[in-house]
């Protein structure tokens, strides 16, 4: 039983914690219903659904921050709305629109206000939306049938050693196929990523390193994560494909680079064999924020970047600055953040 005078907010792991509410919402004979809060955090579908044989479903991720004013906030949900959009077209299932994902995202922070983590805790709340394909099916076709639900659990950090330097290693294996389904958010992508992250992890590495599918010259994503990297001058810059998931933290962070830091920033191709122009190097996603990368070894040869041991200063102001804002700390640009309550 969750007691939330009892949690030691600090010490959450990134974890499943079992809320009060969860959002649903059926689409069935061509139309989402009204959608409504229920306390179960089980869903009962048929065995035929195209969820479970043909991967018809896409999700999300975002969090809810407690201000120091004690208010509630999300950040930019209006972007992982347009991007759940764009999945569900990849996978031909209806689209949720923007304005009702807003508000359930909404309406499920509120009924579990008791789980959002206290201002200056370093713990969140975080969303997790999804669409899945239900119903009676058999064949390769979409389904008629689909349920879209919210559930929310609060978590720290995503790696255990927080805002602190981990190394990272090339994989051979590829995280999605050139043209296929490695820009929008599906789980077969993550699916495909479970062994190559096991490998890593067995060799001592926090998460491995995807490199392009069609080549493997070229820096593609950190495990679950974009990558981003400080040149010696100074330049923000992260890579640019039709592979990977353009992640709402790297573009929330091009625009904190460019316009609260002054940086020159650029998204164009990073080769794994000439990541000594960056002096600096992170991952960078909803779930972790920013994690620094320490090193990357590549065919037997690790490569340190600022250190393994202490955070560049480029990458902490980045961190400090983004997550300022996330926390109501500091000025956001417009419309990046909707007040919960």
């Amino acid at each position: 039983m969750f007691n939330e005078k009892e949690v030691e907010w600090g010490k959450l792991g990134f974890a499943y914690v079992k809320a009060d509410y969860n959002y649903i919402s059926c689409y069935k004979d061509g139309k989402w219903d009204d959608g409504k809060l229920v306390k179960e955090n089980t869903l009962t579908i048929s065995n035929g659904s195209t969820a479970l044989h043909y991967g018809q479903q896409c999700f999300e991720g975002l969090k809810a921050y407690r201000t120091k004013d004690g208010s509630v906030q999300l950040f930019r949900p209006d972007q992982n709305a347009k991007r759940m959009i764009k999945s569900c077209q990849k996978l031909l299932m209806p689209e949720f629109p923007v304005e009702r994902f807003i508000d359930a995202c909404i309406q499920t922070v509120k009924a579990n206000e008791r789980f959002i983590p206290p201002y200056g805790s370093g713990a969140t709340l975080y969303l997790r939306p999804f669409i899945i394909g239900v119903g009676d099916n058999v064949g390769v076709r979409p389904a008629e049938e689909y349920i879209f639900s919210i559930f929310v659990t609060p978590v720290g950090p995503y790696f255990k050693a927080g805002l602190s330097p981990v190394n990272f290693i090339t994989s051979d294996y590829d995280r999605a196929a050139p043209a296929g389904t490695g820009a929008v958010k599906v789980g077969g992508n993550y699916a495909a990523s479970l062994e190559s992250h096991l490998l890593a992890a067995k060799q001592g590495y926090a998460d491995c390193i995807y490199l392009d599918p069609a080549t493997h010259t070229k820096i593609e994503e950190v495990g679950a994560a974009n990558f981003f990297g400080i040149t010696k001058d100074d330049k923000f810059v992260t890579p640019l494909s039709p592979s990977i998931l353009p992640s709402i933290t790297k573009y929330s962070l091009l625009h904190v680079a460019k316009e609260y830091l002054k940086m020159p920033t650029e998204e164009r191709d990073c080769y794994i064999d000439k990541i000594d122009e960056f002096k600096e190097a992170g991952a960078c996603g909803t779930a972790a924020v920013i994690t620094p990368i320490g090193g990357i070894s590549h065919k037997g040869k690790l490569h340190v970047f600022y250190s393994e041991k202490e955070v560049g200063p480029v990458t902490r102001k980045l961190y400090d600055t983004l997550s300022g804002i996330q926390m109501g700390d500091i000025e956001a640009p417009e419309g990046w953040i909707v007040k919960v309550m």
